[in-house]
């Protein structure tokens, strides 16, 4: 009998993916292995400072909780203001860019990690935001 402890409660998500992750990881994998090792740092730090915390991070994927939309708005602009900028000093077909979707929604949390309607639709969001952009 599994005895971890289940809560609900509404969470601003959000959620991120990189734009053409196997199509950078099939020209020069270890130069995106080191892209997406610096992008990740670069979330949690963006993430920390807006009092949020990054939720799970597999393969190009970031995902990140926070007490407040703004805050997660405010993080989702650093970021991407931040990645825009790095981003200027690669040539174009090495530029790594995320997609964000930001959502206030419920969700249900269980060991630490959060399911439900609010991360599902967090991520649909990520997927309409433009490269670059932010889907709220």
């Amino acid at each position: 009998m599994n005895s971890a402890k289940t809560t609900r409660r509404l969470t601003a998500i959000l959620a991120a993916d990189a734009v053409g992750y196997s199509r950078l990881m099939g020209d020069d994998d270890e130069a995106t292995v080191e892209a997406i090792t610096m992008a990740r740092a670069l979330f949690t730090r963006q993430v920390e400072a807006q009092h949020g915390r990054v939720v799970n991070a597999p393969g190009d994927s970031i995902l990140a909780e926070f007490a407040s939309v703004v805050e997660a708005v405010k993080a989702a602009v650093d970021i991407q203001a931040e990645l825009a900028s790095s981003n200027k000093a690669l040539p174009e077909h090495r530029r790594m860019q995320f997609r964000i979707g930001v959502n206030l929604g419920d969700v249900v949390v269980r060991d630490g990690a959060l399911y439900g309607d609010g991360v599902n639709i967090a991520a649909r969001l990520e997927a309409l935001a433009d490269a670059g952009g932010i889907c709220i």
